[in-house]
């Protein structure tokens, strides 16, 4: 296991009516910028829930945060924040509404030129606006990290930027949110967290076994618990047990000590860009064909994970790695999810199109920075 620093000092309140806490977890005299996505928190009763708990306080709403935000929305909201003097971001929605808003907190303090450079240049940021979130989608675990992806419309780029000084102050996770969601976005979140667990467990062993036993236990949870809350909505337990997980598998706990990859995101992020793939389904897409072509430097793992996941004992190495493959491509078209690019129109134009923007990039992804132009070619036509 490798050398490691861990601490998270976001504040979690989990449960069902949790939601009145907003307003005794920020500043009193904060002036706040309430930011949501398409008005969805309008029709399942957070918003009067959030507002009721927020009383007293000067706030300043801004909704139309895109699902992939865009760069363009965000820095609307930037205009605000310094034209008005915000000095607290509140965020209800889901992930984008929250990456979207972790955007806004840096930008609004950057000094160093266009806040772009955040993404494009990986700029420092020194500092940022407070934020408090309110979960109303499970899936991407950004109420308990630092991780913000946003897209620029204008250049067709899905960038993402990470620093600790956007991780929320406070996030409140009430499972009952999940009742009024539509079955697409389960889905969706079901293996958007399924798969950030395997980013960071499926590369090469370093004897980490509470990192893997940590990261197979949220996937098996995820398996059990995900199909539950597509069968029935309003099953609490369900949703409490999937709401968790989702959080705990981009929290950095299970990826501290161990090599991560990112590579499926990395190449999933331009499949949203250039066709506007729903950020899960991209993640369907690619991975198997992740785990196929580099099946030899991941086989180890891959082996265990179809062993202590999916209870595959028996065959040859390359047997039980095509087993584990075909089990996880079932799982993600069990909860409804398409996995090959022809499901989504995409075409050999677009492979083509991804692979010279990684060529000009110069740089590789993968754990082992071995994932290029040549590979992703092969990964992507692997889908086809």
């Amino acid at each position: 296991m490798y050398n490691f620093e861990y601490q998270n000092p976001v504040k979690i309140i989990f449960g069902k009516g949790e939601i009145k806490k907003v307003g005794a977890n920020i500043p009193v005299g904060s002036k706040i910028l309430l930011t949501y996505g398409g008005g969805s928190i309008f029709k399942n009763g957070v918003y009067d829930q959030v507002k009721a708990a927020i009383q007293g306080f000067k706030v300043i709403e801004f909704g139309g945060i895109e699902p992939n935000p865009h760069y363009e929305t965000l820095m609307k909201a930037v205009e605000i924040v310094k034209n008005e003097n915000i000095t607290f971001l509140l965020s209800v929605g889901g992930g984008s509404v929250l990456d979207g808003t972790k955007f806004i907190a840096a930008a609004a303090c950057f000094d160093q030129g266009d806040p772009w450079l955040i993404l494009s240049k990986h700029a420092p940021v020194k500092n940022a606006l407070p934020i408090g979130a309110v979960l109303t989608l499970p899936a991407t675990g950004s109420e308990m990290n630092g991780n913000s992806v946003v897209t620029r419309v204008e250049t067709k780029e899905k960038l993402a930027f990470g620093s600790e000084k956007v991780m929320p102050v406070f996030s409140i996770l009430d499972p009952e949110v999940i009742f009024s969601l539509p079955e697409k976005q389960v889905a969706n979140g079901v293996v958007d967290a399924f798969v950030h667990v395997i980013e960071q467990y499926l590369t090469f062993p370093v004897n980490s076994p509470i990192q893997d036993r940590f990261a197979e236990s949220i996937l098996k949870t995820l398996i059990v618990e995900g199909p539950k809350v597509l069968a029935n909505r309003t099953d609490y337990e369900s949703a409490a047990n999937f709401m968790w997980s989702a959080t705990m598998a981009l929290n950095g706990l299970i990826g501290v000590g161990v090599p991560q990859d990112w590579a499926t995101h990395m190449i999933g992020h331009e499949l949203t860009a250039y066709h506007g793939i729903d950020h899960a389904r991209t993640l369907a897409i690619v991975l198997p064909g992740i785990m196929h072509i580099k099946r030899e430097q991941k086989k180890d793992k891959i082996v265990q994970l179809g062993e202590r996941v999916w209870g595959i004992t028996e065959g040859s190495v390359d047997e039980r790695i095509d087993q584990t493959i075909q089990k996880t491509v079932e799982f993600f078209e069990s909860v409804g999810i398409p996995t090959r690019l022809p499901d989504y129109n995409v075409s050999t134009e677009t492979i083509d199109t991804i692979c010279e923007r990684f060529e000009k990039r110069g740089f590789k992804v993968g754990e082992k920075a071995d994932i290029g132009p040549v590979e992703i070619r092969l990964i992507l036509e692997n889908r086809l």
